[in-house]
């Protein structure tokens, strides 16, 4: 079935996540961050996966507390719905442009978790998403996954447009890492036989 509802509530935000990998790209984020929201929704339909998630957090301080704990909580579900992870490719990479942007994300859900990024993000925010909490969002969802995540923007001048060729780069290589290998059945990909 691979899917997971995963649920986590702090002092300083609630979010639900409900994840199926083998969707069709269909999402429903009902999140007070819009830009982060759209991100979001750009990463489920571009990874073909069915995603919904519910997200209320602390923004009176700041919305660094609510990013973080999507990606968090996106991870745990990826985790869960991957079970002992037998089958999969477990490796995946994508080169996307959005218009002027170009950016670059290679996944190994590999049971080590790193979080690798270069590129420039400006400090202008986008409606209430300040560009480099991106970053954030990447490094927890890269330790809750367990997974390495290099993220490279290579270029461009608008970081909506950078931002966006990021997410739908994740999603395209996180769809790339989760496929299931018909040859692998009952396998893990991995040398030591345990990932």
């Amino acid at each position: 079935m691979r899917r997971a509802t995963i649920h986590r509530e702090t002092r300083e935000t609630q979010i639900v996540v409900t994840l199926h990998i083998d969707g069709s790209g269909q999402s429903h984020v009902d999140c007070p961050i819009g830009f982060f929201g759209h991100m979001l929704g750009a990463f489920a339909r571009h990874g073909l996966f069915d995603l919904d998630i519910r997200a209320r957090g602390d923004l009176n301080v700041e919305a660094h507390h609510l990013v973080e704990d999507c990606g968090l909580v996106l991870g745990q579900a990826f985790n869960q719905a991957l079970g002992d992870k037998s089958g999969i490719v477990r490796a995946g990479f994508f080169l996307l442009p959005m218009d002027e942007a170009l950016a670059e994300v290679a996944v190994d859900i590999c049971g080590r978790p790193n979080c690798f990024f270069q590129g420039y993000l400006g400090e202008s925010p986008l409606g209430d998403f300040i560009p480099a909490l991106a970053l954030e969002f990447l490094i927890a969802f890269s330790q809750s996954l367990t997974a390495t995540i290099h993220a490279h923007i290579r270029g461009g001048r608008n970081d909506h447009h950078k931002l966006e060729a990021l997410f739908k780069a994740l999603g395209r290589a996180m769809q790339a890492a989760c496929r299931l290998e018909p040859r692998l059945q009952g396998q893990v990909l991995s040398s030591k036989g345990v990932l």
